[in-house]
């Protein structure tokens, strides 16, 4: 799989980060600010050189209780991806190919490993919807809900885009999001591989067991 090293002033350089409108449409480039990320090309891994920091995010799981994202994965391999569950094409394959490629893993290794789907239609992806739409994917896979306010934000601080769900004029509900998986480490803590949407189930399974261990895929 190729592997992109992203420097502080390619991203600078970039601008902006391309939403994806579930459905197969784009919002425009310049529809939200990127603010200290970069877009992963299709199909590969983008290292940054200055990673992320977790951010400050406590939101509500599929079983109705408060979720501290910090607390909660501090120091394990961890995944995050924002998207919604009546996305009817790029968020149900991405959580698709995460879910055969960690299948793949070393038992003990799929243990370490945590999944996160934080919800960009807060409106409509209850605790309950949520959770059964992701014991569909994987039942260790960790759903979150809350103020899309909160979402929003804590998305921006990773360099995702993201915005209100509308409705369009045949009725259907779109939710823009970034389409980017972020991997943490389990050494740092910090956000340092990007995935984008056209990333692979092949790529996935061979990045995981270096995500898994910290080390740059």
């Amino acid at each position: 799989m190729r592997t992109t090293r992203v420097t502080v002033a390619a991203l600078v350089a970039a601008a902006a980060l391309t939403l994806t409108a579930c459905g197969g449409e784009q919002a425009p480039a310049n529809s939200v600010k990127q603010i200290s990320g970069g877009q992963a090309k299709a199909g590969s891994a983008t290292l940054l050189d200055r990673p992320f920091d977790k951010p400050e995010l406590v939101l509500t799981d599929t079983t109705g209780k408060p979720w501290n994202l910090r607390e909660q994965t501090k120091g394990r391999p961890t995944l995050i991806y924002f998207g919604y569950t009546n996305c009817p094409d790029v968020c149900p394959l991405t959580m698709s190919n995460i879910a055969v490629a960690k299948k793949a893993l070393p038992k003990a290794d799929q243990d370490k490993l945590q999944v996160v789907f934080v919800t960009t239609d807060p409106d409509r992806d209850t605790p309950e919807s949520l959770g059964s739409w992701l014991k569909a994917q994987d039942p260790s896979f960790i759903g979150l809900t809350g103020d899309f306010a909160t979402i929003q934000a804590a998305a921006r601080k990773l360099g995702i885009g993201i915005e209100a769900a509308t409705k369009e004029a045949d009725g259907s509900v779109v939710s823009m999001h970034g389409a980017q998986v972020i991997a943490f480490s389990p050494k740092t803590d910090e956000g340092y591989v990007l995935y984008g949407e056209g990333t692979t189930v092949d790529d996935y399974t061979k990045d995981l067991p270096k995500i898994v261990k910290g080390e740059n895929p």
